[in-house]
């Protein structure tokens, strides 16, 4: 016989997922060209950069990527031509899209969070450029925020035309930002993990699976375009770590998350600013631009994207003169500026400023390699700023090469996020988010209702009625607030009937029976199903209980409601909050393992 009861509703255990299967090779195969189409506008955006930087500040048109400041410039070139290039910004986010406004990855987390996924084409273009006008013109941001939108741009727009769900557009919208991430700095692993930290929201095969394939096509890609060599390269010939050494990236990370508060603190204290000057935000880029200029009056080399001056820093050939500069100048223009709404990307000015603090210690602490404290310095800030410690970890390796550092960036990245959330709620980019009225976490952990299945929570002995039984009879006994399985001789589950109903049967006329008010087509549980997946069912059917049976030979074994279903969040609460002492001091070779276990779950 059958476990499950004739016409009953059921639903397979993988509700309202593609973890594997079809789906996700489908979406998986989508994503491929998605992650070779994000490496060409990673290359467009270079290129475009590069072009305007060339025009603007040395009249010469060029694709080569040379930064503001490698020669001298006309005090009114640098003070104006950040103010035009906020101007433009200002123009094309009032007329074009204010979508292109910020620096790119708060924009992409809040299309998932609220939009569905859905980027639309008009962003795809209007990003890049006004992003590359801006740095182009001396803005000291990066090009990875904006091809973050971009890239998630082009995923998003195949996802529309195709007939995929909400997840699956999410899954190629960060395809394609991971894409051009990879693209950009010939980083996959840090592609890869910046995505699980930030955008994604899960780690789940479903979406790791396409990311992965996108990453990897573009990084191939880039290969061909751009080269495969690192983008900062760095020797760790003779590289001394000591015990004191390692010490002190603790103390290092420490600072450096210092300075990443110090950071954040300033953006928004800039944006609240901004939002109480008495002119239309259009105008303020170019505001953020006069600040961006009066700065470059002062240091020339803090403008711009400033790869020049980050090679520099970690292959420790920066002078002090310009480590000071890059620190003052670089974090002040930078945080002010992007208050003001422009458009751009915040890794490569935090690589800049971490690298200028790292370098700065470097006079301080002791030698291990050329360039070995920028690079720490670097992940520290990173790993503050974004609150991502590994991708504060991985991203300076996959950038120098220098993975014999590895622990040191590990500790000093670390220690710089855990500082950042001990004084500040939340980081440079969730702050955005908040102010736009969203919550947002980003601390993953197991769903409580995966770790507990349906015949953990159900009352013994449930209340069950026969089909034949007068509902007059049968209301007498109920409870208003529960649901009854209606089954056979054999406790075979046949349908389900409500106290409501047998009340509402019981005050009509005439013989009625239970079968006559039951339910015959019931959503049922399985004993073995997890609570997590009892949960999906209710929402879909928007029902508040169900019969469990057991699955092998169909009986009926209970009801579970939706109120047992908080028993498994007690359970979480108590394993956070309870404290005891299961080791006593005076009996410490005794059998821990004898000692009692609590646990809510009766």
């Amino acid at each position: 016989m059958s476990a499950r009861p004739t016409g009953a509703v059921r639903r397979p255990p993988s509700l309202g997922d593609f973890t594997v299967g079809p789906r996700m090779l489908l979406v998986t195969l989508w994503a491929l060209p998605v992650g070779g189409v994000a490496a060409l506008a990673a290359l467009g955006l270079l290129r475009l950069v590069a072009l305007i930087t060339d025009l603007v500040f040395y009249g010469r048109p060029g694709t080569e990527l040379l930064a503001p400041g490698l020669h001298p410039h006309p005090w009114w070139l640098l003070l104006t031509a950040p103010t035009a290039g906020g101007l433009v910004v200002g123009l094309m986010a009032r007329y074009g899209s204010e979508k292109i406004r910020g620096h790119g990855m708060p924009e992409a987390i809040e299309a998932i969070l609220t939009g569905g996924s859905r980027v639309t084409p008009r962003v795809a273009v209007l990003k890049p450029v006004s992003a590359a006008v801006s740095i182009g013109t001396g803005g000291p941001f990066g090009a990875e925020g904006p091809i973050i939108m971009t890239g998630g741009a082009i995923g998003s727009i195949l996802a529309q035309a195709l007939h995929l769900t909400a997840d699956e557009r999410k899954t190629l919208l960060v395809a394609g930002a991971a894409g051009g991430m990879a693209a950009t700095f010939n980083s996959p692993l840090a592609a890869v993990v910046l995505a699980v930290e930030l955008l994604l929201f899960e780690w789940r095969p479903r979406s790791f699976v396409p990311v992965v394939g996108a990453v990897s096509v573009a990084t191939v890609a880039r290969g061909f375009l751009l080269g495969t060599a690192p983008l900062f390269p760095v020797s760790t010939a003779g590289i001394h770590l000591t015990t004191g050494v390692q010490a002190m990236c603790a103390v290092s990370g420490a600072t450096g998350g210092l300075l990443a508060i110090a950071a954040t603190w300033m953006v928004y204290r800039a944006e609240d600013a901004f939002n109480r000057l008495p002119v239309h935000w259009m105008w303020w880029p170019a505001i953020g631009g006069a600040i961006i200029g009066l700065g470059g009056l002062i240091e020339p080399r803090a403008l711009g994207v400033g790869y020049d001056v980050i090679g520099q820093l970690l292959t420790g050939r920066a002078t002090t003169g310009l480590i000071l500069g890059i620190l003052v100048v670089k974090t002040l223009i930078w945080s002010l500026s992007l208050g003001s709404g422009t458009s751009g990307g915040v890794l490569a000015p935090v690589f800049m400023i971490g690298g200028a603090l790292g370098a700065l210690e470097g006079h301080l602490f002791p030698h291990a390699f050329p360039g070995f404290w920028a690079l720490v310095g670097l992940a520290a800030v990173v790993g503050g700023v974004m609150r991502s410690p590994l991708t504060g970890l991985i991203f300076p390796l996959e950038l120098t090469h220098a993975w014999a550092a590895g622990l040191s960036l590990l500790i000093a990245a670390t220690s710089a996020y855990a500082l950042s959330t001990l004084i500040l709620d939340r980081s440079v980019l969730t702050e955005k988010i908040a102010r736009r009225g969203l919550h947002l976490t980003r601390e993953y952990s197991i769903d409580p209702l995966e770790g507990f299945f349906a015949r953990d929570v159900i009352r013994t002995g449930p209340v069950t009625f026969r089909a034949d039984r007068p509902v007059a009879e049968a209301a007498a006994g109920t409870d208003r607030r529960r649901l009854y399985p209606v089954v056979t001789e054999d406790d075979r589950l046949i349908g389900v009937v409500t106290h409501t109903a047998l009340r509402a049967a019981a005050e009509e006329p005439g013989p009625r029976t239970v079968a006559d008010v039951m339910v015959a087509d019931p959503v049922i549980v399985y004993a073995n199903d997890t609570l997590r997946s009892v949960s999906y069912l209710f929402a879909e059917h928007s029902i508040t209980s169900a019969p469990v049976i057991e699955p092998d030979d169909g009986r009926v074994l209970g009801v579970v409601a939706l109120r047992d279903m908080l028993q498994a969040r007690l359970h979480d609460l108590t394993e956070e909050r309870h404290r005891e002492r299961h080791l006593r001091v005076l009996r410490w070779w005794g059998d821990a393992s004898r000692a009692p276990v609590r646990s809510p779950i009766p």
